[in-house]
């Protein structure tokens, strides 16, 4: 990090470049080293303003939700043809040809974006020659419309601080999935999205008003209502993405020092101007 911030100093700043990740994921950390914390995740398809790339770092800005810090420069290329497809199976396998016998190149999350040039049979092929499953695709303008439905694909992944995939995720990361692929844009932290998402009901919490897809949001913490009585969310207590009696959770994060600091709903008319 002192050998990154004096390479600026001395002018090593480059000109800003648009790139795309071609790796599965790129790990956005808080430093030049992959032993630093992570932040976030960048899925394969999305795009990346960088800054900077020094000693096989790239310090930039993730296109989607702003958010900066530092990727390996291996994980990133020059922009391909603008997407067309997206993945929605929590994870697919991209082949080298028309065969589930050929090994795989890549593994693909759910949210990944993809440039596809034709069909041939039971494959997608993308403009790099890659063959995936066609069933495990959607096109890119089309949106899922049950958020908790897409939360709860990711039941049982582990919790990972800063993941956003199906080998791990954390609170935020999983609405942001979910709202991502409902073609509502969110923010990639809980007090970010607390501000940004919908409409605050009332500070009183009535259990029997809320509703499947409401957030619940506690100091650095977000859930999704599932239904009157549970919710879903990536948390540290179960080390996973769970169900949990929403009552249950309430009592047991108060029980940890933090009460529920508001509940926000996303309207339909939301939904409809996030996707216009």
């Amino acid at each position: 990090m002192r050998y990154w911030c004096r390479a600026m100093a001395e002018g090593g700043r480059g000109a800003e470049q648009v790139y795309e990740v071609i790796d599965a994921t790129a790990p956005l950390r808080q430093a030049p080293s992959p032993d630093a914390p992570l932040d976030t995740e960048a899925l394969n398809g999305e795009r990346v303003i960088v800054h900077e790339t020094r000693e096989g770092w790239a310090r930039g800005k993730l296109v989607a939700d702003g958010y900066t810090g530092f990727l390996p420069a291996s994980a990133l290329g020059a922009p391909g043809a603008p997407p067309t497809h997206k993945v929605t199976a929590l994870r697919t396998l991209v082949f080298p040809g028309p065969s589930i016998k050929l090994p795989p190149l890549q593994a693909l999350p759910l949210g990944s974006r993809l440039a596809i040039a034709r069909t041939e049979g039971v494959f997608a092929i993308t403009a790099a020659g890659g063959y995936l499953p066609v069933r495990h695709l959607a096109a890119i303008d089309e949106m899922e419309t049950d958020l908790v439905a897409v939360a709860e694909r990711f039941l049982g992944a582990p919790y990972l601080w800063g993941g956003k995939t199906s080998l791990g995720l954390d609170c935020s990361g999983l609405v942001q999935i979910a709202l991502t692929a409902c073609g509502i844009p969110s923010p990639r932290d809980s007090h970010m999205q607390e501000k940004a998402l919908g409409r605050a009901l009332a500070p009183a919490i009535d259990l029997g008003t809320l509703r499947r897809g409401d957030l619940l949001f506690w100091h650095r913490h977000v859930a999704i209502v599932r239904d009157a009585g549970s919710l879903i969310h990536a948390n540290a207590f179960h080390m996973a993405v769970a169900l949990e009696p929403i009552e249950a959770a309430i009592a047991r994060i108060r029980a940890a020092g933090s009460e529920v600091t508001s509940v926000r709903r996303l309207d339909p008319a939301h939904r409809q101007a996030s996707q216009a």
